[in-house]
């Protein structure tokens, strides 16, 4: 019979212990460490235990565009208001909608709560269109009582678009009469966004169709006339409603604040670019200037188009040699330009860092498809939420006590290596969640306490697995240590098996899922990968380390590991020694 090798070590072989403990250990001072000097020792919380704001919108559709309130657009809606609000650093923002026509957003209480409801709902529509004629704020005629308005006292960026020259705006009429309806009878001939190529056009007149439904050019020249003129932007109602249900590829008016309290209104030929032609925006401090500015870059599509619009306009003289730049109907910049532009632009004025980030965010997730108009503005406390939070406290400290209770009556002196392994898995999950809200954005809220409740039984089991594994192995009559090892193996592949199906269950619960069961499924996965950590690093070692003492090694009747308990079989080596008698060479005489 051939002897083992020198330096092979047999299954079932001693392990190192001490090197695993200290992995831990090292790692637990380290995540712990980094909790207090980051100075997040609680986790974040969500909007259902810290409270915060919950917004209803309702969506509208412009006259004639009923059927744009569909499933596409709100769904389209959601994700941009989810990535605008996000976007500022609100973490478990919930958007969703509700019905048809409404959408839910729910904003956890924190630092930008407020930036982040004024961002909500706007529509941020924005166009580059080119001025016709800009004059001064008051109607042509002098207002009634009625229809003035009180000037707003909130500063608006008077803006400059990079490379070009902003022209003073005048407070007397620069283009009238004559002028403006050259101008408009020149927007209405060409209502196409998109400039023409030079040498495009075909010499041959078109021939006429069919007399349309739709005014003609003098009747419709004459009606936006009448309408810039009547305006009066120093009225609110007026001024809001000014742009309203207008198609970008058709000539509007429009109002713009210059400076605090003086206002210009405008009239705008046909868009030329839209917000879609924006690929990014980002507020930004220009250095050289000491300002704040929202820089632009256009996507391949929109250089071309902003280089044919600002060609055309530098060769115009003032006001026609301006662009607007209109974001929800106001103009909130109209700088002339006096060379071509391509690539970028930038809106500069009246902005602090505030009101730059602001637009900068609301213009790099897109405009919103529909117009919204809030319904509800609701404040929630963490009342109700604290009320749920301390229920399902409770819920899970019975449950552990349940569980300790069944491990001392069951395993005895095995329950402490339990009981320590669940309380470095405890330490573990709080200091990673405290972490990861500042890091991640990650917020603690009802269905995540669940998820971590749930989890003191995937623990539990695996501890379970493995003793159990011990046991079988004191049974077959071997002792303790080689016992604890050879039972390792087993119970490793059962413990690995049993985690993979749990973290897949959450990985694809997170996946598939929105909103607040999201953080119950990254809980899940998050306290099952660390099952597997404490299980290898911690528990497996300490259990080591105890089969080498007394009480643990000779089988105390309070250890759990009691033989006689355990209905243990004779030494094996008696029954190894017994079957190599029997599988030994057979006496000839015997024969």
């Amino acid at each position: 019979m051939a002897a083992p090798k020198k330096g092979r070590r047999p299954a079932g072989g001693q392990s190192r212990p001490g090197r695993a403990l200290a992995l831990i250990l090292i790692a637990m001072v380290a995540l712990t460490g980094g909790m207090f000097w980051s100075g997040h020792t609680t986790p974040r919380l969500g909007i259902d235990l810290a409270g915060g704001t919950s917004i209803t919108l309702k969506a509208k559709a412009d006259p004639g565009q009923e059927s744009a309130v569909n499933e596409t657009n709100m769904n389209t809606a959601v994700g941009i208001i989810e990535r605008r609000v996000n976007g500022l650093g609100v973490s478990e923002a919930e958007v969703q909608t509700q019905g048809k026509e409404n959408i839910i957003v729910n904003i956890p209480r924190g630092t930008n709560e407020k930036q982040a409801r004024e961002q909500v709902g706007t529509t941020a529509q924005l166009y580059f269109r080119p001025v016709l004629a800009v004059t001064n704020g008051g109607p042509a005629v002098a207002p009634s009582a009625s229809s003035s308005g009180s000037p707003s006292a909130t500063p608006k960026p008077s803006s400059s678009a990079s490379g070009s020259t902003v022209g003073e705006k005048s407070a007397t009429p620069t283009a009238t009469g004559s002028a403006q309806g050259r101008a408009l009878t020149e927007a209405l001939k060409a209502p196409s966004p998109t400039p023409t190529p030079t040498g495009s056009a075909s010499a041959k007149p078109k021939a006429t169709g069919t007399p349309s439904a739709t005014p003609t050019p003098d009747a419709a020249t004459a009606a936006l006339q009448q309408k810039f003129t009547s305006l009066n932007c120093l009225d609110p109602k007026q001024r809001s409603a000014a742009g309203q249900g207008v198609l970008p590829t058709q000539p509007t008016v429009a109002c713009g604040e210059d400076e605090p309290g003086v206002w210009s209104k405008y009239l705008l030929g046909p868009a030329e670019v839209d917000g879609r032609d924006v690929d990014d925006a980002k507020g930004q401090l220009d250095q050289q200037r000491g300002m704040w500015i929202v820089t632009m870059d256009f996507t391949d599509a929109g250089s071309k188009k902003f280089q044919a619009i600002t060609s055309k306009l530098s060769a115009q003289a003032d006001p026609q040699n301006r662009f607007a730049i209109v974001l929800d109907g106001e103009v909130v910049s109209a700088p002339s330009v006096r060379q071509t532009l391509s690539a970028s632009a930038e809106i500069s004025g009246n902005f602090n860092q505030q009101s730059a980030q602001d637009l900068g965010n609301i213009l790099s997730y897109g405009a919103l498809p529909l117009t919204f108009e809030t319904q509800s503005v609701d404040t929630v406390t963490a009342a109700l939420g604290g009320e749920q939070l301390e229920a399902g406290l409770i819920a899970g400290a019975i449950g552990l006590a349940l569980v300790i209770i069944y491990l001392v009556a069951y395993y005895r002196g095995l329950s402490l290596i339990a009981i320590l392994s669940l309380g470095v898995s405890a330490l573990l999950t709080y200091v990673i969640m405290a972490l990861l809200g500042p890091a991640i954005g990650f917020a603690l809220n009802l269905p995540a306490v669940c998820g971590a409740i749930v989890a003191i039984g995937i623990t539990a089991d695996s501890f379970i697995v493995y003793f159990e594994r011990i046991r079988d192995e004191l049974r077959e009559g071997r002792t303790l240590r080689p016992a604890v090892e050879r039972a390792w193996p087993r119970a490793r592949r059962t413990i690995l098996v049993s985690d993979f199906v749990s973290f897949l269950a959450a990985a694809v619960l997170f996946i598939v899922t929105v909103g607040k069961v999201q953080g119950f499924a990254f809980t899940l996965g998050l306290t099952t990968l660390l099952d597997v950590v404490v299980v290898f690093l911690f528990t497996k070692p300490v259990m080591t380390l105890l089969a080498r003492t007394k009480f643990f090694g000779e089988g105390h009747a309070w250890s759990g590991l009691d033989p006689k308990r355990l209905g243990a079989k004779p030494p094996l080596r008696r029954t190894r020694r017994a079957n190599a008698s029997v599988a030994g060479p057979v006496d000839p005489k015997e024969a």
